[in-house]
């Protein structure tokens, strides 16, 4: 059977996949969730502390329990049921936010209790991200995959956009109690969505996480340079260049906007990966992958370093938005990098793999935005990661040529593994994951 061209693989043929369906709209509600809780706590913490430092620890709060359980959640998505591993870990961070709503309406909330949330729902996090991130494959045929992940990626960061905005506008009409609310009735509905998804194909569950599985994953990203070139770009780059952790100080101090303002900064960055979907999904799938994941990195970093010195609110949003479409770009190639290149069967421990490569970006990036921040100031710590941000991209250019010279629609033999040992012989051959995909 031949495969079919490129044009047939659209937008409304992944969305006429019902499990597919299913899926995003569970994403849709728990993704606008996730973002909504991230900027409730920040806010808060920012609330009850005034310090860059304490925001910064919010990050290292994240980063820590991924770090030490995301290898054994990767495991375990290729051991257990996917979808089963992903509802019950999302029950965990509606029962947190719970508990934040009535703590916040007795008053008695604090740093001690904030830290420990952020903690519990990492933890929760680092088993049913990689369970999420490989079941993906899973929903659609594979001939419409490479369109499935920017349909993905658009829904997720449409979802991103949300969050923000509706803490924005929540905390500034009920206070702080409401937004945690919200958090714990959108991640209900996300669970109900995603009790019904149907995954097409997919191997077997075996039952049983072994540290062997574990190496097994590990070894197969280091030999692998497209995966581990992708990995080390995002992580590195974002590492240095995120700004998210400062935006309370932006909204409070420097650009003086308050609730809604921040609120609407902090979905910035979504909205613009929201406006760059909207561009790509009009088009043909991009063939020259890496070059693009490169070029997008190098845009992240300029965008950021405007943002840094931008004083003036409405630049600053533009700024932050451009910085959303290049990590939109990034995020939609290098899923497909991933994805084209790991078989069925190792999908979740790669997911892991990934997940500690994008955490250490996000949550040590928080972490070291804010301790520069606290050492120096705001607008140093944002332009000095933008610089950052720019000079890894080069590295990773010029120390990787076949990450720059990677195309998606066409086979790498640098990349193509020869089938794991412990692969069931009925696993499907399909790809893997994306940033949080």
């Amino acid at each position: 059977m031949t495969e079919a061209p490129l044009e047939s693989r659209g937008t409304g043929a992944v969305l006429r996949q019902p499990a597919f369906l299913a899926f995003e709209v569970s994403r849709l509600f728990s993704g606008t969730a996730l973002t909504l809780l991230r900027a409730a706590i920040a806010w808060q913490v920012y609330a009850l502390s005034g310090s860059a430092f304490h925001l910064g620890m919010v990050g290292l709060a994240q980063f820590l329990p991924a770090l030490v359980l995301n290898l054994v959640g990767g495991a375990a998505a290729d051991a257990y049921d996917r979808k089963r591993l992903v509802m019950a870990f999302q029950v965990v961070p509606a029962l947190c936010s719970t508990g934040l709503t009535i703590l916040a309406l007795q008053g008695k909330a604090s740093l001690g209790v904030l830290y420990g949330t952020v903690m519990v729902v990492a933890a929760a996090a680092a088993f049913e991200s990689p369970a999420r991130s490989a079941l993906l494959p899973q929903l659609v045929e594979r001939r419409l995959f490479p369109t499935a992940v920017a349909v993905h990626s658009a829904i997720q960061m449409g979802a991103f956009v949300s969050g923000p905005v509706v803490m924005g506008f929540a905390l500034d009409r009920g206070g702080i109690a409401l937004p945690y609310a919200l958090h714990a009735a959108l991640m209900t509905i996300g669970l109900a969505s995603m009790a019904l998804v149907r995954p097409l194909h997919g191997a077997a569950p075996r039952g049983r996480v072994h540290w062997s599985a574990i190496v097994e994953g590990l070894r197969y990203v280091r030999r692998q340079p497209i995966v581990l070139g992708c990995m080390t770009l995002d992580m590195f780059a974002v590492l240095f260049g995120g700004a998210t952790a400062l935006l309370p100080i932006y909204a409070t101090d420097i650009l003086r906007v308050g609730p809604r303002g921040y609120g609407l900064l902090a979905s910035a960055l979504e909205i613009g990966a929201v406006l760059a979907a909207v561009a790509m999904l009009s088009r043909p799938p991009v063939r020259r992958t890496g070059l693009a994941l490169l070029w997008a990195v190098v845009g992240f970093g300029v965008s950021t370093i405007v943002f840094g010195l931008s004083r003036f609110y409405p630049l600053s949003l533009a700024a932050y938005m451009a910085a959303g479409m290049a990590d939109y770009l990034s995020v939609v190639m290098r899923g497909t990098a991933i994805q084209l290149s790991t078989p069925d069967e190792l999908r979740g421990r790669v997911s892991a793999v990934n997940l500690i490569f994008i955490g250490a970006s996000n949550q040590l990036g928080a972490a070291e935005s804010g301790f520069v921040a606290a050492a120096t100031s705001p607008t140093f710590s944002v332009v000095s990661g933008g610089a950052g941000a720019l000079l890894v991209a080069l590295l990773v250019a010029w120390k990787n040529p076949a990450l720059r010279h990677y195309r998606a629609h066409e086979p790498a033999a640098s990349s193509t593994p020869s089938t794991p040992r412990s692969a069931p012989p009925t696993a499907s051959r399909g790809r893997g994951t994306g940033r949080d995909a």
